[in-house]
């Protein structure tokens, strides 16, 4: 995402609509569009500053309600995987995708990896070699 224009160019813009110019007089003399002083002005007659708002933030996460209930889940059954999760979730009434599900774990440190408690299998076995294939006889 771009940054914001600093308010030092945003305040030469709303003094020049200020002093009378047309506000599309201002966007073009400034390489921005009419719309960006409308909002300048509404911004500055508002509440004083043309300032830009606040970006970014934090935004909760979507299973942070369900965090106990998760990890309890985990606790009782540990071999589940991450789809019978997003089931039993649904059925709670969670709808939320495998990302989701799988960023939550991985912020709680959760991993799937093959060990005792999941009995997963072993490596592969090597498996015989093909067969030679034996010649057919054709009668003479």
């Amino acid at each position: 995402m771009a940054r914001a224009y600093s308010l030092d160019f945003r305040e030469r813009v709303v003094a020049q609509v200020a002093r009378g110019m047309t506000r599309q007089a201002v966007a073009d003399l400034n390489g921005i569009v009419s719309s960006t002083v409308t909002k300048w002005c509404g911004r500055e007659k508002q509440s004083g500053t043309p300032a830009a708002k606040p970006m970014g933030g934090h935004r909760p996460h979507k299973l942070a309600d369900e965090r106990d209930w998760l990890l309890a889940r985990l606790k009782e059954k540990p071999d589940l995987t991450l789809h019978a999760l997003l089931a039993e979730l649904s059925d709670r009434g969670v709808v939320v995708v495998c990302d989701t599900l799988w960023r939550f774990l991985k912020r709680e440190e959760i991993t799937f990896k093959k060990n005792l408690v999941r009995r997963r299998a072993g490596p592969a076995r090597r498996r015989a070699p093909p067969r030679a294939l034996e010649k057919i006889s054709r009668p003479d």
